[in-house]
């Protein structure tokens, strides 16, 4: 059974491939299109799942307090960057600026929790925790479409 830490990288690792993909994208195309629609659907799901079944169990310890309310506010940080890509025209320049913008974004998001967050959470969650945690945290994630 895989604890929560390995549950979010391998969703984190979906998302990375998808910015990848995405910014190798060109003009007005079907490939842009479903591309940038499966990334915000898996940005989505991932941070609805994440915050419930990661960031809500640690917001009430002292040491990860900030860290929790910071990556939830990175969370919503990249919702605004959403909005902007999804208002570009397509094949216009500042579609593939607001994209590089937002997978930016999403990487230092990932790489902040992956080196800092994991290891103090890890501290905090007992084995049990981990482990139960992840079958919520994945469950969600199916539930809700992936």
């Amino acid at each position: 059974m895989k604890n929560i830490f390995e549950a979010i990288r391998e969703d984190h690792d979906i998302q990375r491939d998808l910015c990848k993909r995405l910014l190798n994208t060109e003009g007005k195309s079907e490939d842009r299109k479903q591309l940038f629609e499966a990334l915000k659907t898996e940005l989505h799901l991932h941070e609805d799942a994440e915050e419930r079944h990661f960031y809500s169990p640690l917001i009430h310890n002292d040491m990860m307090q900030e860290h929790a309310r910071h990556g939830i506010a990175e969370h919503h940080e990249i919702d605004e960057l959403i909005e902007k890509v999804e208002e570009a025209d397509m094949d216009s320049p500042a579609f593939l600026t607001y994209a590089k913008q937002l997978c930016e974004k999403v990487e230092h998001h990932l790489e902040d929790e992956e080196r800092t967050f994991f290891q103090l959470a890890g501290k905090v969650f007992t084995e049990a925790q981990k482990t139960s945690l992840s079958k919520e945290y994945q469950a969600a994630m199916k539930k809700t479409g992936n």
